[in-house]
């Protein structure tokens, strides 16, 4: 068995209108945002390799960022699809190529650089003897659900998640699901969880850290900024 990382990489960053570069290329201190992710994986001691789905057009780029900044772990870039489902489609094909069906797959967004190490050992742990691992964080607001009918339900806040990333399923089972959904025409599944639950799939949960946010707007970049210089500030005073 392996543990291999899917990273997206294949947003377009409209939300953070940038004209220049990709959200996921944005530089903090010299170095681009999808940079810091894999980092965290590259260093992590029981992640055996990564794949990476990168907009067509960025992937020569990305390959010259992995060189520089001695990502060693990526085996394959491959180009994203028209949307987020298509994309982590096109990184399980270049998966199930490289790796064994039983396989772990830790499914991440390029844009979530704030993770820690022990999250994602704690995916790998949970995936090991439950079959699926969703990252999440408690609710700290109150989730209001509306129906079609405009009438509301208010789950209580004690038992709403937020699910994150990484997403951590058997490669065989998630790769299944994707083909389930191919075959039937369904190309919209917001993100793994769903698909998985939509196909009848038990999933079960990790607690990650609060600041595992997803950059997408330029307010989420200013709080990212924040958090990894309190990080660089912990480890060079040693507090």
């Amino acid at each position: 068995m392996k543990n291999i990382a899917i990273i997206f990489a294949g947003g377009s960053g409209s939300r953070m209108n940038t004209r220049s570069k990709p959200k996921q290329f944005l530089e903090l201190h010299g170095k681009p945002i999808i940079i810091y992710t894999l980092e965290i994986f590259e260093k992590h001691p029981e992640i055996d390799g990564m794949v990476v789905v990168c907009i067509e057009d960025w992937i020569l780029y990305l390959q010259k960022l992995l060189k520089r900044f001695e990502i060693t772990k990526v085996v394959e870039i491959v180009p994203g699809g028209a949307t987020g489902q298509e994309s982590i489609y096109n990184g399980l094909s270049s998966a199930v190529k490289h790796y064994p069906q039983n396989s772990l797959v830790l499914i991440h967004d390029g844009v979530r650089p704030l993770i820690y190490d022990t999250t994602i050992s704690d995916n790998i742990a949970a995936a090991k003897k439950f079959g699926s691992s969703i990252t999440c964080v408690p609710t700290t607001e109150t989730l209001v659900i509306v129906n079609d009918d405009n009438s509301l339900n208010i789950p209580p806040r004690s038992k709403s998640l937020l699910a994150r990333a990484p997403q951590t399923y058997i490669l065989s089972e998630i790769w299944e699901a994707h083909q389930k959904a191919r075959a039937e025409g369904i190309n919209n599944f917001i993100d793994s969880c769903t698909m998985m639950n939509y196909y009848g799939k038990k999933l079960h949960t990790i607690m990650g850290p609060a600041e595992n946010i997803k950059i997408t707007t330029s307010s989420d970049y200013y709080i990212f900024r924040a958090i990894e210089e309190v990080r660089e500030n912990q480890q060079i005073f040693g507090l």
